[in-house]
């Protein structure tokens, strides 16, 4: 059988009708039938603009729809019942499920304190703008909704390094909080890129990491997630997570798969990365969705056979979670590159298909984006058919065109893929004498393997086929 098989349970522009946990709920059986073996379920808990946030703006981590906070009880996705309920749904259908967890800021705070610090230039942030000023800062979390339930910590500027407000001048920018300093542990982008949005947490108090490492164990205690997607881990120092997860794991005595959002199309920087942080965790392949967003908009002239150069699935498959789109890069959105629908379906086979890296599909390409009127990937749901039926055993590549590439694997399948004209893979397959038919329907006819052992595997014109052996 294939190994995972993650789905995005959620696109930007979900409605704000808190009803997302009953929708998964329901769903359950359908994504175990179509081979899903993990939820990626979007941040449960309450974000500073109430229910219409998406959960990267996140307030409590500790309130995940319980408490009458930024003017909701619910969450944009429902309440925390209703979350429970949906992951209890998912888990008695065999699926895992898994955690956002977003470390990296918090916004909202419920009272302004006064401190002094520097005015940084946003494009290098190691350089000062202004002589050390006062500052009133939105660095005061006591969560009165909540008042100490679960955990009776008091956020204050005593645990932030940096905030984007001034309160006293009303200026937007980056000012680095006086006794503080930026982690040399992330990304160098902007000369610093610790600083992301909001008031950025420093892990370097020690205060800080024991209650992120309590937070982390009652919310695996609470909900009993499987695995956990960290979000933005280059605005965080590399140093946390080893141990952070370390403890986790012990804690939780699962395995807790993890993939980390190290968003850069640089394939020297995700390796550094991995190796930085001990390989404690995937990434995702953030070079192939570039490459795909490049294949698509450059049509026949884009050569095929490099479609895997310079990726994370070429060079650490065990450690590559690989996409096609998601919630950043979808249309109108902070990292928009979103890949032209006519390739969708040539990603998807990348990704789905073959042996290196873990997929993860989009909820948005399997249910579409009503918002910027996006249908489904047709598709989809056949090649996760194939994947769950056929997507296992030994693999033999044909990357011999730039136009029409196409592999086999040993469990009776064949993919042929043309980002050009109307071609032909000739492909070793079965047993002689056998019939394929493609499972997508892109192709009427069938294949008969010669007696050599060798199919002649066709496909049409910007298109798929993915043959399977037909049914008697």
């Amino acid at each position: 059988m294939p190994k995972k098989t993650i789905i995005q349970y959620f696109e930007w522009y979900l409605p704000a009708d808190s009803k997302h946990w009953l929708r998964a709920a329901e769903d359950a059986a359908h994504l175990a039938d179509l081979g899903i073996t993990d939820v990626w379920l979007p941040p449960a808990y309450k974000g500073h603009s109430g229910v219409n946030d998406v959960g990267y703006g996140v307030y409590d981590l500790y309130d995940l729809g319980e408490f009458d906070q930024k003017g909701t009880v619910p969450t944009k996705y429902g309440t925390k019942d209703e979350y429970l309920a949906a992951i209890e749904a998912l888990h008695g259908q065999g699926l895992a499920v898994m955690s956002d967890m977003v470390l990296n800021h918090r916004m909202g705070a419920d009272f302004l304190q006064e401190t002094t610090g520097h005015k940084m230039d946003s494009s290098n942030r190691l350089k000062p703008l202004a002589e050390n000023k006062n500052l009133g800062v939105w660095t005061g979390f006591d969560f009165p909704g909540r008042n100490g339930k679960y955990s009776d910590f008091v956020w204050t500027k005593a645990h932030f390094s940096s905030v984007d407000w001034n309160q006293l001048t009303e200026t937007s920018k980056i000012f680095k909080l006086s006794g503080h300093l930026f982690s040399k542990k992330v990304s160098q982008e902007n000369g610093n890129y610790d600083y992301l949005m909001g008031a950025d947490v420093d892990y370097s108090i020690p205060a800080v990491v024991e209650e992120i490492t309590r937070w982390g164990k009652w919310y695996l205690d609470f909900t009993g997630t499987d695995s956990l997607r960290l979000d933005a881990v280059k605005h965080i120092s590399y140093t946390l997570f080893p141990l952070w997860l370390k403890e986790l794991r012990q804690h939780s005595g699962k395995e807790l798969f993890t993939v980390g959002e190290y968003w850069m199309d640089n394939l020297y920087y995700l390796m550094k990365y991995l190796d930085d942080c001990g390989r404690c965790m995937s990434l995702f392949d953030v070079p192939l969705h570039h490459q795909f967003e490049r294949a698509a908009k450059a049509g026949h002239s884009f050569d095929l056979r490099k479609i895997y150069e310079n990726t994370l699935t070429l060079h650490a498959p065990e450690h590559s979670v690989t996409l096609v789109d998601n919630h950043d890069t979808q249309l109108e959105q902070a990292l928009e590159s979103w890949v032209q629908g006519w390739f969708k379906p040539l990603a998807y086979a990348l990704i789905l298909l073959r042996e290196e890296g873990t997929p993860c599909v989009f909820y948005g390409d399997l249910y579409g984006i009503p918002h910027n009127n996006i249908p489904p990937v047709r598709e989809l749901e056949k090649l996760l058919q194939a994947r769950k039926e056929y997507g296992f055993g030994l693999q033999e590549d044909y990357f011999d065109h730039p136009n029409v590439v196409g592999w086999t694997r040993s469990s009776g399948m064949a993919v042929v893929i043309s980002n050009g004209d109307s071609g032909w893979k000739d492909m070793k397959l079965g047993t002689p004498g056998q019939v394929f038919v493609d499972l997508l329907g892109n192709r009427q006819e069938e294949v008969v393997i010669r007696e050599d052992g060798f199919g002649t595997f066709l496909v049409r014109s910007h298109s798929v086929s993915v043959w399977v052996p037909k049914e008697d």
